[in-house]
Formats: structure tokens, sequence, C-alpha cells
């Protein structure tokens, strides 16, 4: 990171820093108005809030440099330009963007040769407070920068009756985002819309996967452009959008409160680029910026600088900054990423990493050094008092075993396999001597490539008891470098939808998925047993769990599918328990804490797993939780799995229901899932067993109460018997009796027929 010039005042807010696109000058929007010698303010219009500022290019290039529109919230406009004759700014004229006097500018941006800003129209004496948050509109007005100033066009609304939008513009689209600010209940601001100044169409857009809500639409009254996406609004959670930046050519990234990082293309399609590690944005605070320089993204949050390849979302650096720093684009050199902080600007170069080639040099020495080795390994086993030097084992001279020795060494060193296993220690050997040299900038570089490197070496062979405590202690000093490593050695890509891939050989999965050596502790919780030696598997779910627990599951998928192809490979492992190889789902859960607050994890895991046990021991976690829709969409998935399960399921469900009512609104899916052996008698034998004590004698027929009732078996119960071959007509009368019972007879008929038995 290089200083470029310093001495930006602290007491603004980064947020309110704007910087041409020549990056020759620097605005800041200040609170209040304080003259300064060292600064030149360039607001004429009293103490009225400036919104923001534009920057309006020349119709000719090589007419100079912009001319700065500053935008305040009466809707008046100041037009700068800078003259180098004479060394400073100066203003070209003013004027007003809106037709009403009362009326307020909430935000303003330039898209091509409009000027294009959200309108506050004042309230209606009659207007309610629903009303007034559509009291705002979207403007537009041509510009034109001329030799005698700027030429304003006559003021188009294009859409009212809006919430209030901050404008956004990329290449010639203009992004209409919800204000955060506004009430957050108001259903509207689960979408935003993209608008084309130049056709006055829309498109209504969400941050969930299936973005587009409505297609081009010319439709100028916001309620009607919405319209038909109502019904939708209520079905979709999207996230929250906590930053975003333009792409410049009608794309638009977004920064979710999720924490994936994400690009909207002028299509309307939604991808995935990165996702922070998580609680990341909550521990950082809102401060954050974000660019594309080139195909690399540029992140910072709050303290810290990721740079990203957004080909595949790898991680390519991650800076620790001293200050928050803000992210802007020079025109003049796009490709390298610029930050202003409270300390200056700077210019981030990328460094490549140490990566030593294998000279002939190193190799010889690294060839001398195998011989010197072997003489040492000889002279400490011979009775001869005769010295072996490299040159004599290099000849074959003296005796038989030394001639051996050599031969046997030199088919060693021809090997393929040898010569990449040479490469790797000639890499950290001069990986180790360029740390010994490096200075402290560089030392976490160096360090980084290392712990890279060693991990890669220890995963391409197998690895015996030492190499394995070896890597253990690599995870464990170097956790965030390890992880790293992970994500490069094994390739792992998030794809946003769920999904993990990971393009590496069988030979490596192999390693990874070996089986659980007997002599090691592997206890659930592992969590307490730190400086454990555990395999490489556990290894890789710790790593995963520190740094992006939502990604472990996805993991457990992906190794379940390379053992899952076990029958076809010559290195299969058998899916049965035993004390050296436990499933893959249970080995992944030694990693989760014993507290159970990442009971969520847990219940992933195990209905990855897709084996019966493990299933139903989610299921109970889940009826244990109350989270009955996601039991009945546990037993809807997994009843197909085996009939077995279908009914382990089905009667465990059968137990809740006579217990409580919860599971009232999910009963038609539930007989659905009944079991073809199930008859009449074990349904109402389970019912009755399970009943809650304090209802055993209670009337059958209540209509109210959190008992179960006849009325609800009722529909299971005809299923049931239809079903069978020769229905009993010990229930027929169960089924023809109404689910309330009959009406009372009238209490004066009851009297007379006393009275009339009296009398007889």
């Amino acid at each position: 990171v290089k200083r470029a010039y310093s001495n930006i005042s602290s007491q603004n807010c980064l947020s309110d820093v704007r910087l041409s696109p020549d990056g020759r000058h620097i605005h800041v929007i200040r609170p209040h108005l304080i003259q300064c010698q060292k600064h030149n303010d360039l607001v004429l219009s009293g103490n009225v809030p400036v919104v923001d500022v534009i920057y309006v290019p020349q119709s000719k290039p090589e007419d100079g440099a912009s001319v700065l529109g500053v935008i305040f919230e009466n809707g008046r406009v100041e037009f700068w330009k800078f003259l180098e004759c004479r060394s400073g700014w100066h203003l070209l004229q003013t004027v007003d963007l809106c037709n009403s006097p009362r009326a307020k500018v909430s935000s303003v941006c330039m898209g091509q040769n409009f000027i294009i800003w959200c309108e506050e129209r004042p309230p209606s004496e009659n207007s309610n407070s629903v009303c007034s948050n559509f009291r705002f509109c979207i403007c537009k007005k041509t510009i034109e920068v001329h030799e005698g100033g700027v030429s304003l066009g006559n003021v188009k609304i294009a859409l009212h009756n809006n919430p209030r939008y901050t404008t956004v513009s990329s290449g010639d689209l203009v992004y209409l985002l919800p204000d955060m600010r506004e009430n957050s209940s108001m259903g509207v601001l689960k979408v935003f819309l993209a608008w084309s100044p130049e056709h006055d169409t829309f498109k209504v857009h969400s941050a969930c996967s299936c973005t587009i809500m409505k297609s081009s639409s010319k439709e100028s009254d916001f309620k009607r452009l919405v319209a038909d996406c109502i019904g939708l609004l209520s079905t979709i959670n999207p996230s929250d959008i906590c930053g975003f930046s333009p792409t410049g050519c009608g794309d638009l990234l977004l920064l979710l409160s999720t924490g994936w990082v994400c690009i909207i293309k002028r299509d309307g399609s939604l991808h995935h680029i990165y996702k922070l590690p998580d609680n990341c944005l909550s521990a950082s605070g809102t401060q954050n910026s974000l660019k594309i320089y080139n195909e690399i993204l540029a992140l910072t949050i709050g303290k810290t600088l990721f740079l990203i390849d957004t080909k595949c979302g790898l991680e390519l650096e991650r800076i620790s900054l001293k200050t928050e720093g803000l992210l802007f684009i020079n025109t003049l050199d796009s490709h390298s990423p610029q930050m202003l902080s409270e300390t200056g600007l700077f210019v981030v170069t990328q460094k490549p990493k140490p990566s030593p080639t294998l000279s002939e040099d190193s190799s010889a020495l690294l060839v001398e050094a195998v011989f010197e080795e072997a003489c040492k390994y000889y002279q400490q086993r011979s009775l001869s008092s005769t010295q072996l030097t490299v040159e004599k084992l290099k000849k074959g001279g003296m005796f038989q075993a030394p001639i051996s020795l050599a031969a046997i060494l030199r088919d060693y060193l021809s090997n393929q396999k040898t010569k990449t296993e040479l490469r790797s220690l000639i890499l950290l050997e001069d990986i180790k001597t360029s740390m010994v040299k490096a200075s402290e900038k560089d030392l976490e570089n160096y360090c980084e490539s290392l712990v890279q490197q060693e991990i890669c070496r220890l995963l391409s062979g197998e690895l015996e008891r030492e190499n394995l405590q070896y890597l253990n202690s690599i995870f464990h000093l170097f956790p965030t470098y390890s992880w790293h490593a992970i994500q490069a050695v094994l390739h792992l890509r998030s794809n946003g939808e769920g999904l993990l891939s990971s393009k590496v050989p069988v030979e490596l999965w192999k390693i990874i998925l070996s089986p659980v050596q007997p002599t090691a502790n592997f206890a659930h919780c592992n969590g307490q047993q730190k400086h454990t030696t555990v395999p490489v598997f556990e290894l890789l779910c710790q790593s995963i769990f520190k740094f992006q627990p939502s990604w472990l599951p996805r993991f457990l998928e992906l190794a379940q599918q390379q053992s899952g192809g076990s029958s076809k490979s010559s290195w299969g492992y058998s899916m049965k328990e035993s004390s050296e190889s436990l499933p893959l789902y249970k080995r992944a859960l030694t990693v989760l804490p014993c507290k159970g607050t990442y009971q969520h994890l847990e219940v992933e895991l195990l209905l990855c797993s897709e084996r019966p046990k493990a299933i139903m021991q989610a299921l109970r976690i889940l009826i244990k939780q109350s989270q009955w829709e996601q039991v009945a969409q546990v037993a809807e998935r997994f009843c197909r799995q085996s009939p077995l399960l279908n009914k382990e399921i089905f009667i465990a469900l059968l137990c809740e229901v006579s217990q409580h009512r919860d599971l009232d609104p999910y009963l038609d899916l539930l007989w659905t899932l009944c079991p073809e052996d199930m008859t009449v008698t074990s349904i109402l034998n389970i019912v009755l067993k399970n009943l809650p004590d304090s209802v055993q004698n209670s009337d059958p027929f209540e209509a109210h109460g959190r008992q179960v009732t006849i009325g609800l078996l009722k529909p299971l119960l005809r299923k049931v018997l239809q079903r069978e071959t020769k229905p009993s007509q010990r229930y027929a009368d169960i089924l023809q009796s109404p689910t309330v019972p009959p009406l009372t007879p009238p209490r004066q008929h009851v009297v007379d027929l006393i009275l009339m038995q009296g009398q007889r």
C-alpha cells in the first residue's frame, strides 16, 4: 500500500467524501460551513444542506476536466469548473432543478446526458401516515455542458407516488434502491427498481435468487407498477442491502446483510461472487465500500480490505488497515484499487506471492545433500573406519554396499514422483531462506505462502503419524493462513445457491477421507479437546466451522459424494460404523461445541447424512425446539426414502399429534404419509398410549382444548379403512358419527316424559 498524499480532515465521515473521476480533486460534504484557508468552500447558497455532488463530463474530452455540480436540498444547483490557468474553482452558473419551491431533493445522480433525482413533494393536508411514505417522485432533466455554461432541459417525472429511493447510475441504467432509513415494515422495501431513462422502462427486482419480479414496463405510477408483485412480496424475505457500487456497464454490485457480495446484471440475473466470514458485517460496523477493478473485487469492511477474484470467488488477499477506508476508481488508472482514508490517499498494489522456480543450481545442491545424508547414514552403520565421501559414492567405488547404495539413489532420483517431491522441498527451502532476509512487511506474505506450500506438500502423499501431528500443529498455530490454504488447495467454491464445489484429484480425497485412526480420541464435543491430533477430515471441518460455519453441511455433502463413489474406485471406505471408520457425519459433528448453540448446524449435518438414525435424531431435535414447519418439511422429504423410515417418522409425529394441537396445520400432509401396513387398531393404540394423563377421562368430542379429538383423526381413519380389504364394522359407527355431539333435547320434553312415567 503506497501513500500518495495525506491530511484529509478526520472530522468528516468517509461517506461524505467524493473524488473526481480523474482522481485529482477531493470534495467533502461538510455538515457545517467553516471558513478555512487550507480548503476552498464551493458553497454560496447559505446554510441549505448539500445533498450530493455530481460530475458532468464535457461534451468534448479536449475541453478539460468535468464540471462539478453541487446539489442542495431545496433543488438549487451550483455548477463549478476548475480552471488550470487560474488555479482554482470558479462558479459557472446557478439553476433550480425542481418546479415547486416547497420540493426537496433526497438523492441525485448523473446518468448519460440526464441529471436524475428523487424529489420529495410536500404532503397534502388530508394525507395520512401511509400516504406520506409515498410522496416522492423520480425526475430527470437533460443536461449539456458548452462553452457558455450548462444547459438544462425541462423537468420530466418518470415515476410518482413512490417511497424514498437512492438513485444509482450504472451505464445507461439507473437503479432505485430503497432508503433503509424509511419504515422497515413497508413491504415495498423488499424490492428495488432498474430504470432506463432513455426508454422510460422499469424492471422490478429483489435481492433473492430469482431477482426479476416484473419485466420491462412503462408504467409511471409506482403503486400500479408493483401491484402485480403484491402477492410475491408476502412470500419472499430478501436480505437487506448494506452496500452497493455501480460497475459502469449497467451492472450493480450489492453487499447483502447475509455477507454475500453479489452482482446484478443488466439482464436481471443475480450472481454470487464471495461470502464474507459469518458475523463479519456485525462485528465491523456499518462502514464499507466495494469496487471492481478489471476482474478483481476490492471490498473494505471496517478496517479490513479484501481482494477477491470475481471469476471464481477466490480470496486473493486480506489486508489489515489502520483506519477505515473508502474505495474509488480513478479513470486514469482503473486497474489499480485506490483508497481514501482519514490519513491519506493510497494506491493498492498487488504484490505477487513468492513463487521460487526450480533452478539447475538448487537442484544440484539438493541432490548433493541427498548423497551427503546417504554417506552419513552409511558411515553410522559401517564397521569400516574408511570415510565414505560423496565423490566416491557417485563413482560407485570402494565396496559392494556403497555401489548398491549409489544405484538405489540414482534410481530414486530418476523417478518422476521423486522429482516432484524434490521440487516441493526446494520451494520450501527457498521460501524459508527468503523469510530470514525478508522485512516485516513482507514476512506475512512469506509466512502465508509457506503454510500453503507445506499443507499442499503434506496432502500430496500418504500421511504418517508424524506428518499428521505436524499438519495439526500448522492448523493450530496458523488458523487463518490454513483456512486460506484449504480454499486454494481444494479449490473450494460456493455458488450462492447452497452448493459447494471442489476440483481436486481423487487421490487427494483419499487422503482427506482416510479412516479414523483407532489410537486417536474422537469423543463428541471435540471443541473441549484442545491440541489433540485429529485426522485430516476433522481438521478441515474445524477450520470451516471457525471461518465459514454455513459451509460445513455443504462440505459434508461434498465429502459424501466422493465417499459414495467408493464402489467404483480402488479406495472405497465402508459406510458401516466401527472403531476404525466412523460415518462422515459423525466425524463432522465432533467439531461442534457441546452447549447446543449450534443445533441448527447439528440438524443440517444429521440430515445431510441421509441415514435413518441420523434423520430421526434431527427430527427429535426439531420437535424439542417446536420447529413444526421444519418438522413437516423433513417428514415430507425423507418419508419417501424407505418404508421403514416412513413408518418411524409417521409414528413419531402421530405421538406428537396425540399430545398437543401444534401440528394441526400439517395434518393433511401427515395423513398422506401414513404407511400401507398401518391399521385403525394400531393407530388408535398409538394415540391412546400417548394421550396426556390429564385428558384420559375427558370428553372425546370436545371442540376446544389442546388434546386430540375423533374429528381430527376421522380423515386418517377413513383413509385407512378404505384401504383395508374387509372394513371392520367395529369402527363404522365412529366414521358415520358427526364431528360434534348431537343437540341436547329440550328440557320440557324430558320433564313431560318423567311425569307420564309417574302417572303410570
